[in-house]
């Protein structure tokens, strides 16, 4: 089983382009947050799955359970309050791309506690975004992190940077860093390894992102820890860097993209799900995979993410439709 621990949350979206001139457009409510979206995405793809969070017993909580269980995702390790669910206000470029603004004050999300050590079945956990940044429950998503990666977890993170809900930059890359021994596999954007590697303007998404910057962060934290960092081009693809030497880039797919949201989250399961398709849910495994297995893995996930950002919203892919 695949354990994925973080947050889940409303996102609210516009339903269409606000106009200068014209009314403010409605704001849909759609099921988000990057470690929710990972595990629907895992369970849609046929990989058994377990959600690890706190969620609140508010309507907007059942309904992100009820999201879980119809994706055929596990919810026995799922934590209640009756706390609010945390909000992300989306705001859509005319390119797709979203930003957000969050509601985090007070929520049931931020609120989680360690749970009891993981059952035998769990072979690899993922993490990431808010739920490492915001306490005290970031605290108890990282003590989550190291005891199941000492105790031979593969473990995965996506750092998935939210910059305004980050007081203290360089206190976060250092904790950042200190997360790397405990890490088999790194999947983050280029805009956030930019901004973790404290270059450019400190901003995801900032113009003028230096590509030979970001492979010299990467060995670097490859160093510290993990055994492969795959790194996210937007529309041009996928790289990984392994921490034996190996560096491979493939293209993205090309479609028309509705919005991008929810399309990194399609990328980490999509990446679970093949690296256990390989067999190579473990740190020694991973580092024997050679160039074929890895150009297999990241075109699956490209072709993944490709399918969330041709509609609407978080909806990554089923496995029937990658199948084709």
């Amino acid at each position: 089983m695949i354990v994925v621990a973080g947050e889940a949350l409303i996102d609210l979206v516009p339903s269409q382009q606000p106009s200068p001139d014209g009314p403010l457009p409605a704001l849909l409510p759609r099921r988000g947050g990057g470690p929710y979206n990972t595990a629907v995405a895992l369970g849609r793809l046929g990989a058994p799955t377990a959600f690890c969070s706190r969620v609140s017993t508010d309507t907007f909580g059942a309904s992100l359970l009820r999201g879980l269980r119809d994706g055929g995702v596990d919810t026995s390790l799922v934590q209640r309050g009756p706390e609010p669910t945390t909000l992300a206000v989306a705001d859509i470029s005319p390119d797709g791309s979203a930003g957000y603004g969050f509601y985090v004050e007070g929520t049931a999300d931020r609120l989680f506690t360690l749970p009891p050590a993981l059952p035998d079945t769990v072979r690899a956990l993922s993490l990431g975004t808010c739920s490492l940044v915001l306490e005290p429950g970031a605290g108890a998503y990282e003590a989550l992190l190291r005891r199941e990666a000492r105790r031979g977890v593969f473990t995965a993170l996506d750092p998935n940077i939210r910059p305004g809900l980050i007081p203290d930059p360089d206190a976060y890359r250092a904790r950042f860093r200190s997360w790397l021994p405990d890490l088999a596999l790194l999947k983050l954007s280029e805009e956030d390894a930019l901004w973790l590697a404290g270059a450019g303007v400190g901003q995801p998404g900032a113009p003028g992102a230096d590509r030979a910057t970001v492979l010299a962060a990467a060995r670097e934290w490859l160093a510290a820890g993990p055994a492969a960092i795959v790194l996210t081009h937007g529309g041009d693809g996928l790289t990984v860097v392994t921490r034996g030497g190996g560096e491979l880039t493939v293209p993205g797919e090309r479609v028309t993209v509705v919005d991008t949201i929810g399309a990194g989250d399609t990328v980490n399961a999509a990446l679970l799900h093949r690296l256990d398709v390989h067999g190579a849910l473990s740190y020694a495994a991973v580092g024997a995979l050679a160039d074929g297995d890895w150009e297999d893995i990241l075109r699956f996930a490209a072709r993944a993410a490709a399918v969330t950002c041709s509609r609407a919203g978080a909806e990554p892919p089923y496995a029937a439709e990658l199948a084709a």
